[in-house]
């Protein structure tokens, strides 16, 4: 499929957004970078009855979280998604990703955790995923203090936070703790940056693979590559983890990774559900005010995890079931 024409218009805007002001180097440095980030998500947040920004004890320090709950305290427990934002490990914070949560939280009816974990090169692996299990663990050990149903914890994320969602899922299972779901929205799942989609689209559709590349350098460090907290694609077993939605987008460089990872955990036996969406590129899902596949896709989130929230009872064998939108 062509690209869409919402995409092209995009990538406009984006060139205008990121451009560098005049006399700044020509690669901006991650200060620039990150100070840049944000005028790159112009997004109208829908008002809820609780949102109030918290701490969680973590490895490293308190871990900034913003908690969402659609509907007022004391109306109850509700079923819970902690929510990994993207930025390649380096960029982003809890604000980029404050819409999208807002509005998982209301068509979802769960609260919302939304981490601010440590960013690299400051603090390189494993400290955004040891916060992200910090919290994960939290929640789940601690649900009276968030008003949690208990064993209703769903992890997300997008991009660098779906590598992140992917990991905890998988130190979840070993460590004895049954996450009811798992949303990975474009998910990096490798460190080989080798995959078709990675050639197709390395320059001049958003994401660039450089860049990326240049992030994942930032965040590994002297890691191994092969650790499935970095590369969850290269975990030796996939079997026992929670079950499983994939979002990916057609000109997108994680795309063939992402839905790798699909594949494997469904022959794994994990209960996982694939869907493309069509013309688009990377950072669809969080801009539905362009993308009317980021709304779609949202809505597709949505009964996927009020599907599990509802029946929390691991199904019997699994399927890989794929689409593709648009």
């Amino acid at each position: 499929m062509p690209v869409h024409p919402q995409t092209v218009s995009f990538l406009e805007l984006l060139a205008t957004w990121t451009a560098p002001p005049p006399g700044a180097s020509a690669e901006p440095t991650i200060a620039e970078m990150r100070e840049r980030i944000g005028a790159a998500f112009p997004v109208v947040r829908r008002e809820l009855p609780q949102v109030r920004d918290i701490e969680v004890r973590g490895p490293g320090g308190p871990v900034p979280v913003r908690l969402y709950r659609p509907a007022p305290p004391g109306r109850g427990p509700l079923p819970a998604v902690v929510y990994l934002h993207g930025g390649g490990w380096v960029l982003g914070d809890v604000d980029n990703v404050d819409a999208a949560c807002r509005d998982l939280a209301s068509a979802a009816g769960c609260v919302v955790l939304n981490v601010g974990y440590r960013l690299a090169p400051e603090h390189p692996f494993p400290a955004a995923v040891d916060d992200a299990w910090a919290v994960v663990a939290s929640a789940a050990r601690e649900p009276e203090r968030y008003g949690i149903v208990p064993g209703a914890v769903a992890v997300a994320g997008d991009s660098a936070g779906g590598n992140l969602a992917a990991a905890v899922a998988l130190l979840a299972r070993d460590r004895g703790l049954p996450l009811v779901h798992q949303l990975l929205v474009y998910p990096v799942t490798d460190t080989a940056m080798d995959t078709p989609s990675w050639r197709e689209y390395g320059t001049g559709y958003g994401l660039d693979a450089g860049t990326l590349a240049r992030f994942m350098d930032l965040y590994r460090g002297g890691a191994d590559p092969s650790d499935f907290r970095l590369a969850p694609l290269r975990a030796p077993d996939l079997g026992g983890a929670a079950p499983a939605t994939v979002i990916t987008a057609e000109c997108d460089i994680l795309r063939d990774e992402a839905e790798a990872y699909a594949r494997r955990l469904a022959a794994a036996g994990v209960p996982v559900e694939l869907r493309r969406y069509a013309g688009v590129v990377h950072s669809f899902f969080l801009l539905p005010e362009i993308f009317d596949a980021g709304a779609e896709a949202m809505e597709f989130a949505v009964r996927r995890l009020r599907a599990a929230f509802g029946d929390r009872e691991r199904e019997d064998g699994a399927a890989c079931t794929t689409g593709t939108s648009g």
